[in-house]
């Protein structure tokens, strides 16, 4: 399950992808306009800017834009920056890897293989998404059908 903190930070990329090239964006017009708190998104911000894909500037012009162009942001890069991992359990992941406590060896365990199987999967559908693409709910639905 993604964290409150992934999915805020989801939105408010999402929200300055609508606005690149146009400018700083204010930290208070995408808290209001994405329904974040203030001071949790200063958070993320912060985050995203020291991961590159987020630049800033101080000041009465100042504020956030994208780092990078929207079309070089995977939804995967963005969720591994903010989480750590794609993987639901820590035996799958592929760069924070740790052996599962009171588990079978992870060479017979049929679970692991199982979700090995959706990291991978997951990985390639959420690294195909760049957020430059229009992700309209209905749509991506029923592509995903």
């Amino acid at each position: 399950m993604l964290s409150q903190k992934t999915r805020y930070a989801i939105r408010a990329m999402q929200h300055l992808a609508d606005f690149h090239g146009k400018g700083p964006v204010q930290l208070a017009d995408i808290a209001e306009a994405q329904k974040i708190p203030p001071k949790f998104l200063t958070v993320i911000l912060s985050e995203l800017t020291r991961s590159g894909l987020v630049a800033s500037q101080r000041g009465k012009d100042g504020g956030y834009w994208l780092g990078v162009p929207p079309i070089d942001i995977s939804y995967g890069d963005l969720i591994r920056i903010m989480r750590g991992s794609l993987a639901l359990v820590p035996c799958a992941s592929r760069y924070a890897h740790e052996r599962c406590r009171n588990c079978v060896e992870e060479e017979n365990c049929r679970t692991r293989a199982l979700m090995l199987q959706v990291r991978d999967k997951t990985a390639n559908l959420l690294d195909s998404i760049n957020l430059s693409d229009s992700v309209e709910a209905d749509a991506f639905l029923q592509a995903a059908e």
